[in-house]
């Protein structure tokens, strides 16, 4: 096959529509969340210690550091679960058209803000 077409091979220069960029950061937070999981274990193993453990962990948690961690945790299982959900709804036939996908892809991105901003509000 002699194909003439132009062959672009810089990935930076194409234009991905809004439902790839949902698609990679919902792989993208899977993978970060098996490390807020391990540091979430953590946590429930130094508070089940006993009373010193106990201790450490409250005081972790109340400290800034241990605040901003939770959070970013609860951000990455916020964008997760609202995509997840989309893809549940998509996987029962809703939503399948690049229309329908953009609009789950803006609804998803929307969920997600509203969570981040009710968990930093419970958090801090």
């Amino acid at each position: 096959m002699n194909d003439k077409r132009p062959v672009n091979l810089d990935i930076g220069t194409i234009a991905l529509p809004i439902t790839a960029y949902t698609s990679i950061l919902h792989r993208v937070s899977g993978v970060f969340l098996v490390a807020g999981v391990a540091l979430l274990f953590w946590l429930l193993g130094t508070s089940l210690d006993g009373p010193e453990g106990f201790e450490q962990a409250k005081a972790c948690l109340a400290s800034f550091w241990g605040k901003l961690s939770l959070w970013i945790v609860l951000v990455g299982l916020s964008y997760h679960s609202a995509a997840g959900v989309k893809h549940l709804v998509m996987d029962a036939g809703i939503g399948e058209s690049m229309e329908g996908g953009e609009t789950g892809a803006k609804l998803v991105l929307a969920v997600t803000a509203v969570l981040v901003v009710l968990a930093g509000l419970w958090i801090w």
